[in-house]
């Protein structure tokens, strides 16, 4: 195992993925030579490739020839991700060379141990909560699960602050290798169960991770989840009973913040979605807790851009209004629709949405055809596989509705927004590829 002190590369097996990314960006800033690999080009690995970082695109040994000779087992950490499959011939000469290979959640680890780290873990709301805490404390340093709105980036930097935010991701137990100073913990409705098996082991994660935190948990109140947490550590709830004085007016939403830590009047939020109370709520109560004032909260809460693919409304028209979400769960897409209905409560709701996995297609396939059948029109989108192989009779035409295929979306949502004889949001939802429609069908319906 290659010791940190005669680290002077790290190749990064998945770099172009949001988190690997950041990392990637992070180590390049303290002076490592930073180079990697990813599947396919996109608008994250030009950006890399633009501040000076080498990546390859294809696995076959001619490309692995063009780089394997300019790096050594001896000073070159690897870090990979698991959409990174066990049979690529890069990640397959890695090990066969004996090069030190980590998980990103384990060199991620390595950074919660060098600030104090404010995480954010659960099910929902992670990478929106997480972006707040990191606006309303700038500046700090931060790795974040989505690009912000305000930064156009998913990290930040600060040489000054102490404080480091980063959303704790539990695929594959991945947040068991971070050390949390400050930790909230959003939701532990059961996902992944392709890796956990159970809702009951999912949860069992979630109560192990508890058990890191060294200084505060801020929990959902009502959740699931009966935390261990070491002497000393303190245990703050939130709900939306610490929002007094809701209003939602000329698309704003205001409130009043009310807890032990604090009371603030008239809040803003940035983005004026109804979940985003919850999330607000839960970032307040961090910064609070890092000694952020009240009027430092209320200016960057007011501020606040939100996060890409949370919930962005891309046309706004009198006949059309266009938003997108990450949305992929089925909890995620109702907390979604129930945004959207409160927003636009006049409008007929059309809703796209891509199945992100087989497994996850499968195992919650009666709550998302529940849920997603809440909507006056569903289009489906055939299941985006990302690292899976497909499973037979595991298809997007199980949750009911009309399957299209991408390329005749934009055609289809016309038909039928021309035939709507009331005003229409189209909203698409899913984790997938789907966010490569969304500048068409802004374009479609764009005044």
């Amino acid at each position: 195992m290659i010791s940190q002190s005669d680290i002077r590369n790290i190749f990064f097996l998945g770099i172009g993925g949001i988190g690997m990314s950041a990392l990637a960006r992070y180590f390049h800033h303290r002076g490592y030579t930073i180079s990697g690999y990813d599947r396919t080009p996109s608008a994250l690995t030009k950006e890399l490739e633009d501040e000076g970082i080498a990546i390859i695109y294809g696995d076959d040994q001619l490309e692995i020839g063009d780089w394997r000779l300019k790096i050594s087992p001896a000073d070159t950490l690897v870090v990979r991700t698991p959409a990174v499959p066990e049979q690529n011939s890069i990640y397959t000469y890695l090990r066969e060379q004996g090069f030190d290979i980590r998980k990103r959640a384990e060199v991620l680890g390595m950074v919660t141990r060098q600030m104090k780290a404010l995480c954010v873990a659960g099910t929902h709301g992670k990478t929106t909560t997480s972006t707040m805490i990191a606006h309303l404390l700038q500046p700090v340093n931060a790795f974040l699960g989505g690009i912000s709105m305000n930064y156009h980036t998913n990290l930040l930097l600060d040489k000054e602050s102490e404080y480091v935010v980063v959303e704790a991701d539990e695929y594959d137990r991945s947040f068991h290798h971070l050390t949390p100073y400050i930790s909230v913990v959003t939701a532990v409705d059961a996902d992944h169960l392709d890796i956990y098996g159970t809702p009951e082991a999912y949860r069992e994660a979630f109560a192990h991770y508890t058990s890191l935190i060294t200084g505060a948990l801020v929990m959902k109140k009502g959740i699931e989840l009966e935390p261990r947490l070491q002497p000393g550590v303190k245990c703050y709830t939130y709900g939306m009973e610490n929002a007094e004085h809701i209003r939602i007016a000329n698309g704003q939403i205001l409130f009043d913040y009310v807890s032990p830590l604090a009371t603030i009047r008239d809040i803003s939020l940035g983005v004026p979605v109804w979940v985003n109370i919850e999330n607000a709520i839960a970032a307040i109560t961090v910064a609070l807790l890092t000694g952020a004032s009240a009027e430092q909260i209320k200016t960057q809460m007011a501020s606040f851009k939100g996060v890409w693919r949370r919930f962005n409304i891309h046309v706004h028209t009198p006949k059309v209004a266009y938003i997108d979400d990450y949305a992929h769960h089925p909890q995620e897409i109702a907390t979604a629709i129930d945004s959207v209905r409160k927003l636009f409560p006049e409008h007929k709701l059309i809703g796209v949405f891509q199945p992100h996995l087989f497994t996850r297609t499968r195992d919650f396939a009666e709550d998302f055809s529940r849920v997603l059948h809440t909507m006056d029109e569903l289009i489906l989108l055939p299941i985006y596989p990302a690292r899976e192989e497909p499973i037979p009779g595991v298809t997007s035409e199980m949750l009911g509705g009309q399957v299209v295929e991408k390329k005749d979306l934009v055609a289809e949502l016309k038909k039928r927004v021309a035939e709507s004889q009331e005003p229409v949001v189209i909203l698409t939802v899913g984790a997938g590829d789907i966010d490569r429609l969304v500048p068409d069908v802004a374009k479609a319906f764009e005044i």
